[in-house]
Order: structure tokens, then C-alpha cells, then sequence
């Protein structure tokens, strides 16, 4: 399978409604894997892979918001669409304050949860995206040297060369030079560019 393609997982102990979802799901040339259960799902994937999750709130053993909870303690950052029977609308809610993405009442609209879906795995992959670039951007930050680190930090709290210079107690063409290193090791195209760098780090 293509990493690169997203794939929408199916959880549902209902052998028809897995197989009902899988065939609108792949009918708009999306990549469909469906579990009969939470724990087949978990022992089967991993994360690092764009694309969304389908659950039932109610299963067997491990439930839709159990699932919920085990992937946040797994850190695995993908978006949860929750199908909720008529009157679980509250545990819903609950899975939803638990970082769900959304949830879909039964029986669901089918445009009413492709566009779910779509929201959900554009979602996934800029999150994926923005994952990636920060891990490219720490690496480039391991590059530098103790200097060069110092500033970089000055840089971006706003810092001119002259104070800069004065704080480390060395001249101004001197900055320039660790500046014009950071910029380059940085591949930094600007200043705004090298600054957004950062604060992503920090939001990180």
C-alpha cells in the first residue's frame, strides 16, 4: 500500500454495516481496511498513516470511546468519526470531548458521512504534513552549532545585529555570518520563514 494514500479503517462488530461502509467508502476511490473489532484494529495498524477512523460507539470488549482513549495514550493523532445508535448522542459527546473528530447518528445520510470522511482525511493530512516538516525542521536545528543556536534565538525574539552582538560580546559582521549560516542551514528563504520555523517548534 501506497504511504502516501490515505486509508479510512472501518470498526464494526456488524458484519453488514462494516460491509455497507467499506462499499460507499471505496465507491468514491478511497482505501478501505475494516476490523470486526477495536482490538483487531490495534494489533493490526500503527500510526504514521493519513487517512481517518470509522467506529461504532458499542462494541464488544474494548468500546468506541475505550478506542478513543487507548489512541491518545498511543499518541496516534488520527481523526475518529463515531456512528452512535439512536440515544448514545451522550456517550457521543463524551467520545468527542475525548478528541473524537465527529460523530454520525444511525441510520446516516451517505453524503452526510462521505463529507465526514473528506473533512476527516484532509484533516489527517495536514496534521501528517505539518508532522513531517516539523521533524525535517529538528533535524536542521541539530545542525547548528552552540552559536549559532544563540542566534537563532535572539533572531526570533526579534533581536537587531547590534544587540545581538553586544550581548555575545562579539562584532556585528561576526552575526552576520552566524546569521547567514543559520539561514542556510535552516533553508530558510526569509527572515519570516526562519522565525515560523521556530514558533513551530515551540508550539510543538
Amino acid at each position: 500500500m501506497n504511504q502516501s494514500e490515505p486509508v479510512v479503517y472501518v470498526i464494526d462488530d456488524d458484519d453488514a454495516v462494516r460491509e455497507s461502509i467499506n462499499w460507499l467508502i471505496s465507491s468514491v476511490d478511497l482505501e478501505v481496511q475494516t476490523f470486526s473489532s477495536a482490538g483487531e484494529f490495534l494489533d493490526t495498524c500503527s500510526s504514521g498513516q493519513a487517512g481517518c477512523l470509522i467506529t461504532d460507539i458499542r462494541m464488544p470488549e474494548i468500546s468506541g470511546l475505550e478506542l478513543q482513549d487507548e489512541l491518545n495514550r498511543r499518541g496516534w493523532d488520527i481523526p475518529v468519526i463515531v456512528i452512535t445508535g439512536h440515544g448514545d448522542v451522550q456517550t457521543a459527546v463524551r467520545a468527542m470531548k475525548a478528541g473524537a473528530f465527529d460523530f454520525i447518528e444511525k441510520p446516516f445520510n451517505d453524503q452526510i458521512l462521505l463529507d465526514l470522511v473528506n473533512r476527516a482525511v484532509m484533516a489527517s493530512a495536514e496534521s501528517l504534513i505539518e508532522q513531517i516538516e516539523q521533524a525535517e525542521v529538528k533535524e536542521r536545528m541539530a545542525t547548528l552549532t552552540p552559536r549559532e543556536k544563540q542566534v537563532l534565538d535572539m533572531i526570533s525574539i526579534g533581536d537587531s545585529n547590534k544587540n545581538i552582538a553586544h550581548q555575545l560580546e562579539i562584532s556585528e559582521k561576526t552575526v552576520e555570518v552566524h546569521r547567514a549560516r543559520v539561514m542556510s542551514k535552516m533553508q530558510a528563504k526569509s527572515l519570516a520563514a526562519l522565525v515560523k520555523m521556530v514558533l513551530s517548534m515551540d508550539a510543538d
